[in-house]
């Protein structure tokens, strides 16, 4: 656990002093019923799980835990992005996954025991609703919507990574990259006019397809040209999203 962690953890109350606390709550209940966790939860109940959650902002780049920490919150992205990552045994980095708004980071909550088995950091400044590991399996077992939600979003990300696996072992570079973009796009993008901004180095983007900054660098600057995206320092803007997912379908 990051030092400080639980003195930076701001009450939801702390915040707009002026505004009633049952009010502020059922705001914030209603707008985390879009996501798959409170999928099918009533307003109500919602209101109940999350008054038991503290409001954390973190800043761009922030730890949030490292490999090997005792699982001890639950975090519940509102904004932003996180990266969750592990190292190989040669001290290489590899993205795991990509947390944007709506996600869980790390531990699902189904046991929230033992110690993370990776690191979370933001790739941008972020907000998460957080809960005490065990308060959070024991509303879980109070309510068995937000149970079965949570085994739900398990399922798509065992699905995900298969997929990715999938696409590691069998295609090529240029097909994974593309449809690692096109995943990024409703995941972690946002719209700019026409245009739709993912906020990931190449860098990044090696780790999260498995092959080199050399490889990512020369697709990029390929497909710029052709005037599907525009790739800055930090950051991948797509001009032209037919033509990328027609990419990554070999098209």
């Amino acid at each position: 656990m990051q030092p400080g962690f639980s003195r930076m953890l701001q009450p939801m109350a702390t915040r707009g002093q002026n505004l009633d606390i049952t009010s502020l709550i059922s705001q914030r209940a209603a707008s985390v019923q879009r996501f798959a966790l409170f999928s099918g939860i009533p307003l109500a109940d919602c209101i109940k799980i999350i008054s038991s959650a503290q409001e954390k902002h973190f800043s761009r780049r922030q730890t949030i835990f490292f490999e090997g920490d005792p699982i001890r919150h639950i975090v519940l992205l509102l904004s932003g992005c996180v990266k969750v990552t592990q190292f190989s045994q040669n001290g290489q980095e590899v993205i795991l996954r990509l947390n944007g708004p709506g996600e869980m980071v790390g531990m699902l909550g189904l046991h929230a025991k033992g110690n993370h088995s990776s690191t979370a950091r933001t790739v941008q400044m972020a907000t998460a609703l957080v809960w005490e590991a065990a308060h959070f399996e024991a509303v879980s077992e109070r309510y068995p919507l937000l149970r079965r939600n949570t085994a739900r979003v398990l399922e798509q990300r065992l699905h995900e990574l298969e997929e990715r696996f999938r696409e590691i072992s069998t295609e090529k570079v240029s097909p994974r990259l593309s449809s690692e973009l096109v995943r990024l796009l409703t995941q972690v993008g946002k719209r700019v006019n026409d245009e739709v901004e993912i906020g990931l180095s190449r860098e990044e983007l090696a780790q999260l397809t498995g092959t080199t900054l050399f490889t990512v660098s020369r697709l990029l600057s390929q497909w710029e040209l052709q005037g599907i995206v525009s790739a800055r320092r930090e950051m991948v803007l797509v001009r032209d999203v037919p033509a990328l997912m027609a990419l990554s379908q070999g098209d």
